[in-house]
Protein backbone atom coordinates (compact mmCIF):
# COMPACT_ATOMS: atom_id res chain seq x y z
CA UNK A 1 0.00 0.00 0.00
CA UNK A 2 1.38 3.51 -0.47
CA UNK A 3 2.69 5.05 1.57
CA UNK A 4 1.40 8.28 0.29
CA UNK A 5 -2.31 9.53 0.58
CA UNK A 6 -3.84 12.58 -1.30
CA UNK A 7 -7.46 14.08 -0.22
CA UNK A 8 -8.50 15.62 -2.76
CA UNK A 9 -11.56 19.19 -3.58
CA UNK A 10 -12.39 18.90 0.53
CA UNK A 11 -13.16 21.56 2.79
CA UNK A 12 -9.97 21.75 5.24
CA UNK A 13 -11.28 22.92 8.96
CA UNK A 14 -8.96 23.90 12.04
CA UNK A 15 -9.56 25.83 14.82
CA UNK A 16 -8.48 28.91 13.09
CA UNK A 17 -11.14 28.98 9.69
CA UNK A 18 -11.86 27.00 6.79
CA UNK A 19 -10.66 27.19 3.07
CA UNK A 20 -10.92 24.57 0.02
CA UNK A 21 -7.64 22.69 -0.02
CA UNK A 22 -6.24 19.31 -0.82
CA UNK A 23 -4.34 17.66 1.73
CA UNK A 24 -0.81 15.59 0.89
CA UNK A 25 -0.22 12.86 3.22
CA UNK A 26 2.96 11.14 3.41
CA UNK A 27 3.86 8.52 5.61
CA UNK A 28 2.72 9.42 9.31
CA UNK A 29 2.55 13.10 8.93
CA UNK A 30 0.88 15.98 6.92
CA UNK A 31 2.84 17.38 4.05
CA UNK A 32 0.94 19.94 2.29
CA UNK A 33 -2.03 21.49 2.70
CA UNK A 34 -2.92 23.59 -0.28
CA UNK A 35 -4.57 24.02 -3.39
CA UNK A 36 -4.12 21.91 -6.95
CA UNK A 37 -1.33 19.14 -5.03
CA UNK A 38 -0.43 17.24 -7.81
CA UNK A 39 1.76 13.79 -6.68
CA UNK A 40 2.54 11.18 -8.51
CA UNK A 41 1.71 7.59 -7.23
CA UNK A 42 -0.12 8.97 -4.35
CA UNK A 43 -3.23 6.72 -3.57
CA UNK A 44 -6.78 9.89 -3.96
CA UNK A 45 -9.60 10.20 -1.40
CA UNK A 46 -11.92 11.94 -3.17
CA UNK A 47 -12.97 14.21 0.08
CA UNK A 48 -15.64 16.65 -2.33
CA UNK A 49 -18.42 17.82 -0.46
CA UNK A 50 -16.91 16.54 2.73
CA UNK A 51 -14.98 18.92 5.19
CA UNK A 52 -11.25 17.95 6.38
CA UNK A 53 -9.91 18.22 9.92
CA UNK A 54 -8.00 17.13 12.65
CA UNK A 55 -8.77 13.77 14.00
CA UNK A 56 -11.14 14.06 17.40
CA UNK A 57 -9.14 13.92 20.90
CA UNK A 58 -11.11 12.35 23.95
CA UNK A 59 -9.08 13.78 26.91
CA UNK A 60 -10.92 11.57 29.45
CA UNK A 61 -11.80 7.56 28.75
CA UNK A 62 -11.40 4.70 30.89
CA UNK A 63 -10.42 1.34 28.76
CA UNK A 64 -10.27 -1.56 30.94
CA UNK A 65 -10.64 0.26 34.20
CA UNK A 66 -10.98 -1.81 37.36
CA UNK A 67 -13.82 -0.22 39.37
CA UNK A 68 -16.67 -0.75 42.13
CA UNK A 69 -15.47 -4.74 42.17
CA UNK A 70 -15.35 -5.70 38.32
CA UNK A 71 -13.71 -4.36 35.35
CA UNK A 72 -15.03 -2.07 32.18
CA UNK A 73 -15.80 -4.19 29.09
CA UNK A 74 -14.16 -1.82 26.82
CA UNK A 75 -10.76 -2.73 26.22
CA UNK A 76 -7.46 -0.26 24.54
CA UNK A 77 -8.00 -2.36 21.36
CA UNK A 78 -12.04 -2.34 21.22
CA UNK A 79 -12.30 1.57 22.55
CA UNK A 80 -9.71 3.02 20.02
CA UNK A 81 -11.11 1.30 17.30
CA UNK A 82 -14.48 2.57 18.23
CA UNK A 83 -13.03 5.84 18.65
CA UNK A 84 -11.89 5.79 15.17
CA UNK A 85 -15.12 4.64 13.80
CA UNK A 86 -16.93 7.76 14.94
CA UNK A 87 -13.96 10.06 13.98
CA UNK A 88 -11.52 10.14 17.06
CA UNK A 89 -8.08 9.12 16.76
CA UNK A 90 -6.27 9.30 19.90
CA UNK A 91 -7.46 9.81 23.39
CA UNK A 92 -6.08 10.48 27.28
CA UNK A 93 -7.11 7.47 29.44
CA UNK A 94 -6.35 7.43 33.34
CA UNK A 95 -3.67 5.63 35.44
CA UNK A 96 -5.70 4.95 38.86
CA UNK A 97 -4.08 3.39 41.95
CA UNK A 98 -5.49 1.55 43.98
CA UNK A 99 -5.26 2.62 47.78
CA UNK A 100 -1.76 2.53 48.90
CA UNK A 101 -0.38 1.28 45.54
CA UNK A 102 2.86 2.29 44.10
CA UNK A 103 1.96 4.85 41.36
CA UNK A 104 5.05 3.60 39.36
CA UNK A 105 3.65 -0.09 39.46
CA UNK A 106 0.24 1.13 38.66
CA UNK A 107 1.45 3.71 35.69
CA UNK A 108 3.52 0.37 34.39
CA UNK A 109 0.14 -1.70 34.40
CA UNK A 110 -1.80 0.52 32.57
CA UNK A 111 1.17 1.12 29.71
CA UNK A 112 0.92 -2.75 29.61
CA UNK A 113 -2.99 -2.83 28.86
CA UNK A 114 -2.53 0.13 26.65
CA UNK A 115 0.46 -1.39 23.53
CA UNK A 116 -3.21 -3.60 22.13
CA UNK A 117 -4.53 -0.08 21.01
CA UNK A 118 -5.16 0.47 17.05
CA UNK A 119 -4.83 4.72 17.85
CA UNK A 120 -2.48 7.04 19.87
CA UNK A 121 -2.89 7.37 23.89
CA UNK A 122 -1.61 8.95 26.63
CA UNK A 123 -2.27 8.98 29.98
CA UNK A 124 -3.14 11.26 33.12
CA UNK A 125 -2.10 10.01 36.96
CA UNK A 126 -4.13 9.68 39.32
CA UNK A 127 -3.26 10.64 43.13
CA UNK A 128 -5.32 8.48 45.09
CA UNK A 129 -2.74 9.13 48.34
CA UNK A 130 0.13 10.38 49.78
CA UNK A 131 3.51 10.17 51.14
CA UNK A 132 7.40 10.74 49.92
CA UNK A 133 7.31 7.86 47.61
CA UNK A 134 4.17 9.46 45.73
CA UNK A 135 5.99 12.78 45.20
CA UNK A 136 9.03 11.21 44.27
CA UNK A 137 7.49 8.94 41.54
CA UNK A 138 5.30 12.14 40.11
CA UNK A 139 9.04 13.44 39.74
CA UNK A 140 10.02 10.40 37.80
CA UNK A 141 6.59 10.09 35.66
CA UNK A 142 7.03 13.96 34.72
CA UNK A 143 10.43 13.61 33.76
CA UNK A 144 11.25 10.44 32.66
CA UNK A 145 7.59 9.06 30.90
CA UNK A 146 6.42 12.25 29.60
CA UNK A 147 2.97 12.69 31.98
CA UNK A 148 2.30 16.02 32.29
CA UNK A 149 -1.02 16.02 34.46
CA UNK A 150 -2.28 14.21 37.65
CA UNK A 151 -5.87 13.16 38.53
CA UNK A 152 -7.59 13.66 41.77
CA UNK A 153 -10.88 12.40 42.61
CA UNK A 154 -12.75 14.63 45.38
CA UNK A 155 -15.18 11.81 45.90
CA UNK A 156 -15.44 8.14 46.21
CA UNK A 157 -14.84 8.09 49.75
CA UNK A 158 -12.69 4.92 51.34
CA UNK A 159 -11.76 4.28 48.13
CA UNK A 160 -9.82 6.64 45.65
CA UNK A 161 -10.97 10.04 47.38
CA UNK A 162 -8.57 12.63 48.05
CA UNK A 163 -8.80 14.82 51.40
CA UNK A 164 -7.26 18.20 50.97
CA UNK A 165 -3.99 17.71 52.59
CA UNK A 166 -3.72 15.21 49.42
CA UNK A 167 -4.69 17.88 47.28
CA UNK A 168 -2.31 20.17 48.79
CA UNK A 169 0.46 18.25 48.55
CA UNK A 170 0.15 17.13 45.25
CA UNK A 171 -0.89 20.11 43.98
CA UNK A 172 2.56 21.93 45.30
CA UNK A 173 4.18 18.68 43.65
CA UNK A 174 2.93 19.15 40.05
CA UNK A 175 3.54 22.97 40.36
CA UNK A 176 7.17 22.58 40.80
CA UNK A 177 7.36 19.96 37.95
CA UNK A 178 5.23 21.77 35.33
CA UNK A 179 2.37 19.60 35.22
CA UNK A 180 -0.91 20.20 35.33
CA UNK A 181 -3.61 19.34 38.07
CA UNK A 182 -7.41 17.51 37.35
CA UNK A 183 -9.53 17.12 39.30
CA UNK A 184 -13.45 15.00 39.86
CA UNK A 185 -14.69 17.86 41.19
CA UNK A 186 -17.85 16.97 44.18
CA UNK A 187 -17.26 16.46 47.61
CA UNK A 188 -16.95 13.10 48.83
CA UNK A 189 -18.06 13.42 51.78
CA UNK A 190 -21.49 15.17 51.11
CA UNK A 191 -22.11 12.74 48.67
CA UNK A 192 -21.40 9.62 51.18
CA UNK A 193 -23.78 11.13 54.16
CA UNK A 194 -26.29 11.58 51.15
CA UNK A 195 -26.15 8.27 49.93
CA UNK A 196 -26.70 7.16 53.72
CA UNK A 197 -29.59 9.13 54.14
CA UNK A 198 -31.21 7.97 50.70
CA UNK A 199 -31.03 5.01 51.35
CA UNK A 200 -32.36 4.51 54.97
CA UNK A 201 -35.19 6.62 53.44
CA UNK A 202 -36.24 3.35 51.21
CA UNK A 203 -34.71 4.90 48.00
CA UNK A 204 -32.86 1.58 46.64
CA UNK A 205 -33.03 2.41 43.11
CA UNK A 206 -31.02 3.96 40.22
CA UNK A 207 -33.49 7.09 40.81
CA UNK A 208 -31.36 7.85 44.08
CA UNK A 209 -28.30 8.13 42.39
CA UNK A 210 -28.90 12.00 41.36
CA UNK A 211 -30.66 12.60 44.45
CA UNK A 212 -27.48 11.70 46.27
CA UNK A 213 -25.31 14.24 43.96
CA UNK A 214 -26.89 16.98 43.40
CA UNK A 215 -25.40 20.25 41.37
CA UNK A 216 -23.97 21.92 45.00
CA UNK A 217 -22.28 18.74 45.66
CA UNK A 218 -20.32 19.68 42.47
CA UNK A 219 -20.12 23.35 42.95
CA UNK A 220 -18.75 23.36 46.09
CA UNK A 221 -15.76 21.12 45.37
CA UNK A 222 -15.55 22.66 41.65
CA UNK A 223 -14.56 26.10 43.95
CA UNK A 224 -12.49 24.36 46.70
CA UNK A 225 -10.15 23.11 43.96
CA UNK A 226 -10.11 26.10 42.21
CA UNK A 227 -9.29 28.38 45.56
CA UNK A 228 -6.39 25.44 46.38
CA UNK A 229 -4.93 26.02 42.85
CA UNK A 230 -5.29 29.89 43.35
CA UNK A 231 -3.09 30.04 46.51
CA UNK A 232 -0.54 27.26 45.07
CA UNK A 233 -0.30 28.87 42.12
CA UNK A 234 -1.15 25.81 39.72
CA UNK A 235 -3.17 25.06 36.63
CA UNK A 236 -6.06 23.26 36.89
CA UNK A 237 -8.45 21.70 34.65
CA UNK A 238 -11.89 20.44 36.11
CA UNK A 239 -12.76 17.03 34.05
CA UNK A 240 -17.07 16.54 32.99
CA UNK A 241 -18.30 19.97 34.25
CA UNK A 242 -21.89 19.03 34.52
CA UNK A 243 -24.00 21.62 36.04
CA UNK A 244 -24.23 25.66 36.25
CA UNK A 245 -22.87 25.82 39.90
CA UNK A 246 -18.94 24.47 38.77
CA UNK A 247 -19.59 26.39 35.47
CA UNK A 248 -20.26 29.80 37.63
CA UNK A 249 -16.78 29.14 39.58
CA UNK A 250 -14.88 28.39 36.59
CA UNK A 251 -16.25 31.20 34.78
CA UNK A 252 -15.38 33.22 37.84
CA UNK A 253 -12.08 32.16 38.16
CA UNK A 254 -10.98 32.46 34.82
CA UNK A 255 -12.48 36.19 34.59
CA UNK A 256 -10.13 36.75 37.30
CA UNK A 257 -7.36 35.44 35.49
CA UNK A 258 -6.56 32.41 36.87
CA UNK A 259 -5.17 29.53 34.70
CA UNK A 260 -8.49 27.64 35.19
CA UNK A 261 -9.92 24.81 32.20
CA UNK A 262 -12.73 22.80 31.87
CA UNK A 263 -14.30 19.95 30.20
CA UNK A 264 -17.76 18.89 29.05
CA UNK A 265 -18.82 15.43 28.05
CA UNK A 266 -21.00 15.56 25.13
CA UNK A 267 -23.93 13.69 27.27
CA UNK A 268 -24.25 16.42 29.68
CA UNK A 269 -25.05 18.37 26.73
CA UNK A 270 -28.10 16.62 25.27
CA UNK A 271 -29.45 13.76 28.01
CA UNK A 272 -31.59 15.23 31.13
CA UNK A 273 -31.99 13.45 34.32
CA UNK A 274 -35.49 11.70 33.35
CA UNK A 275 -33.40 8.72 32.14
CA UNK A 276 -33.47 8.44 35.88
CA UNK A 277 -37.22 7.73 36.12
CA UNK A 278 -37.14 5.51 33.77
CA UNK A 279 -39.82 2.41 34.46
CA UNK A 280 -36.89 0.38 33.03
CA UNK A 281 -34.39 -0.41 35.55
CA UNK A 282 -32.16 -1.35 33.13
CA UNK A 283 -32.41 1.64 31.30
CA UNK A 284 -32.37 3.98 34.07
CA UNK A 285 -28.84 2.33 36.11
CA UNK A 286 -27.13 2.15 32.44
CA UNK A 287 -27.10 5.88 32.66
CA UNK A 288 -25.36 5.78 36.49
CA UNK A 289 -22.35 7.83 36.10
CA UNK A 290 -21.07 10.54 37.87
CA UNK A 291 -21.42 13.27 38.10
CA UNK A 292 -24.93 12.27 37.14
CA UNK A 293 -26.97 13.96 34.34
CA UNK A 294 -28.63 16.73 35.16
CA UNK A 295 -31.76 19.40 34.43
CA UNK A 296 -32.47 21.22 31.27
CA UNK A 297 -31.59 24.38 33.21
CA UNK A 298 -28.05 22.89 33.65
CA UNK A 299 -27.57 21.44 29.93
CA UNK A 300 -28.64 25.00 28.84
CA UNK A 301 -26.10 26.56 30.80
CA UNK A 302 -23.45 24.22 29.47
CA UNK A 303 -23.92 25.09 26.43
CA UNK A 304 -23.67 28.87 27.15
CA UNK A 305 -20.56 27.77 28.71
CA UNK A 306 -19.26 26.00 25.33
CA UNK A 307 -19.89 28.96 22.96
CA UNK A 308 -18.46 31.80 25.27
CA UNK A 309 -14.93 29.28 26.03
CA UNK A 310 -15.29 29.15 29.52
CA UNK A 311 -15.58 25.30 28.66
CA UNK A 312 -12.49 24.82 26.53
CA UNK A 313 -12.78 20.98 25.52
CA UNK A 314 -15.45 18.00 24.90
CA UNK A 315 -15.20 14.19 26.00
CA UNK A 316 -16.96 11.28 27.13
CA UNK A 317 -15.37 9.57 30.47
CA UNK A 318 -16.05 6.48 28.46
CA UNK A 319 -16.25 4.04 31.14
CA UNK A 320 -18.60 1.05 30.00
CA UNK A 321 -20.37 -1.62 32.29
CA UNK A 322 -22.58 -3.75 30.73
CA UNK A 323 -26.33 -4.95 31.89
CA UNK A 324 -24.71 -7.66 33.79
CA UNK A 325 -22.48 -5.51 35.69
CA UNK A 326 -24.41 -3.00 36.20
CA UNK A 327 -27.03 -5.10 37.73
CA UNK A 328 -24.64 -5.76 40.70
CA UNK A 329 -26.56 -2.97 42.24
CA UNK A 330 -30.01 -4.13 41.67
CA UNK A 331 -31.26 -3.72 45.12
CA UNK A 332 -28.36 -0.75 45.94
CA UNK A 333 -27.62 2.06 43.49
CA UNK A 334 -24.76 2.81 45.71
CA UNK A 335 -23.81 -0.37 44.24
CA UNK A 336 -24.17 0.51 40.69
CA UNK A 337 -21.31 0.77 38.52
CA UNK A 338 -20.53 4.32 37.70
CA UNK A 339 -20.03 4.63 33.90
CA UNK A 340 -21.22 5.13 30.68
CA UNK A 341 -20.26 4.99 26.84
CA UNK A 342 -19.49 7.07 23.99
CA UNK A 343 -16.22 7.45 22.16
CA UNK A 344 -17.94 6.35 19.09
CA UNK A 345 -20.36 9.03 19.12
CA UNK A 346 -18.89 12.35 20.70
CA UNK A 347 -17.87 14.23 17.28
CA UNK A 348 -21.50 13.29 15.60
CA UNK A 349 -23.57 14.07 18.67
CA UNK A 350 -21.78 17.49 19.05
CA UNK A 351 -21.86 18.36 15.19
CA UNK A 352 -25.61 17.24 15.04
CA UNK A 353 -26.56 19.61 18.13
CA UNK A 354 -24.20 21.80 18.10
CA UNK A 355 -23.24 22.54 14.64
CA UNK A 356 -26.25 22.00 12.41
CA UNK A 357 -28.11 23.94 15.57
CA UNK A 358 -25.88 26.82 14.98
CA UNK A 359 -24.66 26.94 18.08
CA UNK A 360 -21.25 26.44 16.82
CA UNK A 361 -18.91 26.65 13.82
CA UNK A 362 -16.96 24.04 12.15
CA UNK A 363 -14.04 25.90 13.29
CA UNK A 364 -15.36 25.68 16.65
CA UNK A 365 -16.58 22.36 16.54
CA UNK A 366 -12.68 21.37 15.87
CA UNK A 367 -11.69 23.36 18.74
CA UNK A 368 -13.74 21.96 21.04
CA UNK A 369 -13.32 17.88 19.92
CA UNK A 370 -9.61 18.40 19.46
CA UNK A 371 -7.62 21.49 19.14
CA UNK A 372 -7.65 22.99 22.34
CA UNK A 373 -7.36 19.54 24.27
CA UNK A 374 -4.07 18.63 22.24
CA UNK A 375 -2.79 22.89 23.49
CA UNK A 376 -4.17 22.95 27.14
CA UNK A 377 -2.13 19.40 27.32
CA UNK A 378 1.19 19.69 25.41
CA UNK A 379 0.33 18.17 22.06
CA UNK A 380 -0.31 20.71 19.78
CA UNK A 381 0.70 20.96 16.94
CA UNK A 382 1.26 17.82 16.89
CA UNK A 383 -1.89 16.26 17.20
CA UNK A 384 -5.24 18.77 16.42
CA UNK A 385 -3.39 20.87 13.74
CA UNK A 386 -4.04 20.24 9.75
CA UNK A 387 -0.25 22.11 9.44
CA UNK A 388 2.96 20.67 7.63
CA UNK A 389 4.55 18.27 9.91
CA UNK A 390 1.95 17.48 12.43
CA UNK A 391 0.52 13.79 12.49
CA UNK A 392 -1.96 13.01 9.36
CA UNK A 393 -4.63 12.25 12.47
CA UNK A 394 -7.52 13.65 10.09
CA UNK A 395 -10.80 12.84 9.51
CA UNK A 396 -12.80 13.70 5.87
CA UNK A 397 -15.87 14.35 7.81
CA UNK A 398 -19.77 13.89 5.47
CA UNK A 399 -21.76 16.95 7.10
CA UNK A 400 -24.68 15.86 5.12
CA UNK A 401 -24.97 11.83 5.95
CA UNK A 402 -27.31 10.07 8.67
CA UNK A 403 -27.05 7.56 11.02
CA UNK A 404 -28.91 6.43 13.63
CA UNK A 405 -27.08 5.40 16.77
CA UNK A 406 -27.76 2.29 17.90
CA UNK A 407 -25.90 -0.60 20.14
CA UNK A 408 -27.02 -2.45 17.31
CA UNK A 409 -24.47 -1.31 14.92
CA UNK A 410 -21.98 0.39 17.06
CA UNK A 411 -18.53 -0.68 17.81
CA UNK A 412 -18.17 0.05 21.68
CA UNK A 413 -17.76 -3.15 23.57
CA UNK A 414 -21.17 -3.14 25.40
CA UNK A 415 -24.86 -4.23 25.34
CA UNK A 416 -26.43 -0.74 25.14
CA UNK A 417 -26.19 3.11 23.84
CA UNK A 418 -27.59 5.59 26.13
CA UNK A 419 -27.94 7.73 22.59
CA UNK A 420 -30.27 4.56 21.12
CA UNK A 421 -32.40 5.42 18.62
CA UNK A 422 -30.95 9.24 18.27
CA UNK A 423 -30.86 10.17 14.38
CA UNK A 424 -27.45 12.43 13.84
CA UNK A 425 -26.51 14.19 10.72
CA UNK A 426 -22.87 14.52 10.24
CA UNK A 427 -20.35 11.65 10.51
CA UNK A 428 -17.12 10.20 10.27
CA UNK A 429 -16.69 9.09 6.34
CA UNK A 430 -12.57 8.36 6.33
CA UNK A 431 -10.69 8.44 9.43
CA UNK A 432 -6.94 8.62 9.49
CA UNK A 433 -4.32 8.00 12.29
CA UNK A 434 -1.15 8.73 11.53
CA UNK A 435 -1.52 8.05 8.02
CA UNK A 436 -2.98 4.66 8.07
CA UNK A 437 -6.88 4.41 6.56
CA UNK A 438 -7.84 2.98 10.04
CA UNK A 439 -12.17 3.68 9.22
CA UNK A 440 -13.82 3.91 5.31
CA UNK A 441 -17.16 3.22 4.08
CA UNK A 442 -18.53 1.73 7.24
CA UNK A 443 -15.64 -0.44 7.77
CA UNK A 444 -12.83 -0.74 10.72
CA UNK A 445 -9.38 -1.31 9.33
CA UNK A 446 -7.88 -0.94 12.54
CA UNK A 447 -4.86 -3.31 13.70
CA UNK A 448 -4.17 -4.21 17.26
CA UNK A 449 -1.11 -2.58 19.05
CA UNK A 450 -0.50 0.09 15.91
CA UNK A 451 -1.15 3.09 18.52
CA UNK A 452 1.84 5.10 19.75
CA UNK A 453 2.08 6.47 22.92
CA UNK A 454 1.64 9.95 23.04
CA UNK A 455 4.64 11.91 25.29
CA UNK A 456 3.79 15.08 26.55
CA UNK A 457 6.30 17.52 27.88
CA UNK A 458 5.98 19.26 31.18
CA UNK A 459 5.08 23.45 30.64
CA UNK A 460 6.92 26.50 30.44
CA UNK A 461 7.53 27.31 34.37
CA UNK A 462 6.27 30.95 33.71
CA UNK A 463 2.53 29.21 33.63
CA UNK A 464 2.77 28.58 38.36
CA UNK A 465 5.51 31.01 38.86
CA UNK A 466 2.93 33.82 37.07
CA UNK A 467 -0.06 32.21 38.40
CA UNK A 468 1.38 32.10 42.14
CA UNK A 469 2.83 35.74 41.93
CA UNK A 470 -0.82 36.46 40.86
CA UNK A 471 -2.34 34.82 43.64
CA UNK A 472 0.44 36.23 46.56
CA UNK A 473 0.44 39.48 45.27
CA UNK A 474 0.87 42.71 47.72
CA UNK A 475 -1.77 44.97 47.57
CA UNK A 476 -0.96 47.94 46.42
CA UNK A 477 -0.96 51.56 48.20
CA UNK A 478 -4.80 51.92 46.62
CA UNK A 479 -5.89 48.93 47.59
CA UNK A 480 -5.07 49.98 51.32
CA UNK A 481 -6.85 53.41 51.20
Amino acid sequence: MSDMILIKGGTVVSAEGEAKADVLVLGEQIAEVGEDIEAEGARVIDASGAYVMPGGIDPHTHMELPFMGTVASEDFFTGTSAAAAGGTTSIIDFVIPGPQQDILEAYRQWRGWAEKSATDYGFHVAITWWDDSVKAAMKTLVQEEDVNSFKHFMAYKNAIMCDDETLVNSFSTARDLGALCTVHAENGELVFRLQQEIFEKGITGPEGHPLSRPPQVEGEAANRAIRIAEVLGVPLYLVHTSCRQALEAVTRARLEGQRVFAEVLAQHLVINDSVYRDPDWNVAAHHVMSPPFRGHEHQAALWRGLQAGMLQTTATDHCCFCTDQKAAGKDDFRAIPNGTGGVEDRMSVLWHHGVRTGKLTPSEFVAVTSTNTAKIFNLHPQKGSMQPGADADLVIWDPEASRTISKETHHQNVDYNIYEGMEVTGVAATTLSRGRVVWEDGQLKTERGTGKYLKRAPFAPYWAAQQRKNALAEPTAVDRG
